[in-house]
């Protein structure tokens, strides 16, 4: 083999650009969570209404999820990608853009916000899907690959609304948003620059027929697969479960002590404990089994909760925010891998928009019970309340059989022959 034909045959480009793309539009989502709050507290003064603004963000992501993954397979992963963070920077783009002629009120804020969230899904999905391709011709392993990719999407939300605060203070929070918008554009340009076997126009024989049709065969294929039906409900479980700690719980109580800058100190330990957990899998994978990796996740997230529940002081909380984070740092790469050894390549997209789903779906379930829990009982006995069952949780994954097929080895032609099942 001749030096040239080597260099063909492993190329990193599309694994790079990949990987850059999410980083420039998850670091632009990054900085709207800080921005779009800030943005309505400066206009209003009123948490209720910064409460409606997030969760006028957070709805639509349940539906536009699900429907993603067909988006993706009907539709190609290389252009919905393009497409969807298009639609995301003209979305952001109009808040501004509102500001500076119409005017902008609560209703109109909550609106733009869900318009910019509806879009999201798709292009993480169309990502998603192209990552196998993208390690093939890399020739790195898919754990490895996942590792990078997972740690790479948790710097970009560390980043993100570190870079948003410095430019609230600097340029104020409506001008913030056009470098929102600049970090789509920017991914549109990375991945205007990729080229990769099977990112292109599915064909015809393949696509789906209909989005209804194809988001009904993603969720058939995904609850008729024992281990992806396990993965998707232990998430659903973990995340309703967890989710109101970060976004309830903690800022109730940080709030109460008067302390926010120590609410920012924990959320960016559990952020930087992400990373570095992500970036372990890729070493750990070789030498460890997934399924172990996967058990010490739920536990040790549920044994950490109870600590938390207790409301230390700050360097416990700190230390277990960090624990928390390294931990469960593998859970993304492992979940990649399910997904993407488990679906046969024409279903990949759905495949992932359905998983995602179940989060989306799971998270403001976690909302509805934690805020009533709070006012009725208090942060301390609410945190109990949520942090014992992820032991339970734990506790029950330990018989799942199907979780060690995490660990078995899958061929092309067993997961064809689980579709057409």
């Amino acid at each position: 083999m001749t030096a040239t034909t080597a260099t063909a045959a492993r190329r990193f480009g599309p694994l790079a650009l990949i990987n850059l793309a999410t980083l420039l539009s998850a670091t632009g989502n990054g900085i709207t969570i800080v921005a779009l709050p800030w943005l309505v507290l400066e206009r209003t003064g009123r948490a209720t209404d910064a409460a409606i603004v997030a969760g006028a963000a957070t709805l639509p992501l349940l539906l536009s999820s699900l429907f993603s993954g067909t988006v993706v397979d009907r539709f190609g992963r290389r252009r919905t990608s393009l497409v969807s963070d298009f639609l995301s920077a003209v979305s952001v783009s109009l808040i501004p853009l509102m500001a500076a002629t119409a005017g902008l009120s609560v209703p109109v804020l909550a609106a733009l916000a869900a318009l910019g969230a509806t879009f999201d899904p798709a292009g993480i999905a169309a990502r998603e899907s192209m990552l196998p391709a993208a390690t093939k011709e890399a020739r790195w392993s898919l754990d490895r690959a996942n590792s990078l990719y997972e740690a790479n999407y948790n710097v970009a939300y560390l980043i993100g609304p570190g870079v948003g605060g410095v430019l609230i203070a600097t340029v104020g929070a409506v001008n913030t948003l056009w470098v929102t918008a600049a970090c789509f554009l920017a991914s549109i340009v990375t991945i205007a620059f990729l080229r990769l076997d099977g990112a292109g126009k599915p064909d015809r024989e393949t696509r789906p027929e209909s989005m209804w049709t194809g988001t009904l065969d993603g969720l058939k294929f995904v609850w008729h697969n024992r281990l992806l039906r396990t993965l998707a409900l232990v998430d659903m479980a973990v995340v309703a479960l967890y989710m109101p700690v970060e976004s309830v719980l903690f800022p109730a109580y940080f709030t109460e002590l008067d302390q926010p800058a120590q609410l920012g100190w924990v959320l960016m330990a559990m952020a930087v404990g992400g990373v570095i957990g992500a970036l372990a899998y890729g070493a750990l994978a070789a030498h460890v089994r997934r399924r172990t990796l996967m058990l010490l996740a739920v536990t040790a997230l549920g044994l950490c909760m109870v600590g938390m529940a207790f409301l230390p002081p700050l360097w416990v909380l700190l230390t277990l925010a960090l624990m928390v984070g390294l931990v469960f740092g593998p859970v993304g790469p492992i979940a990649n891998y399910a997904m993407q050894t488990r679906s046969p390549e024409h279903m990949r997209g759905r495949v992932v928009g359905v998983m995602t789903s179940t989060a989306y779906a799971a998270g403001p379930l976690g909302y509805l019970l934690a805020g009533p829990l709070i006012d009725s009982v208090g942060i301390r006995t609410t945190f109990f309340v949520l942090a014992i069952p992820v032991v339970g949780i734990a506790a029950v994954c330990f018989g799942l059989p199907a979780l060690r097929e995490l660990d078995a080895l899958v061929v092309e032609s067993e997961v064809a022959h689980s579709y057409r099942e």
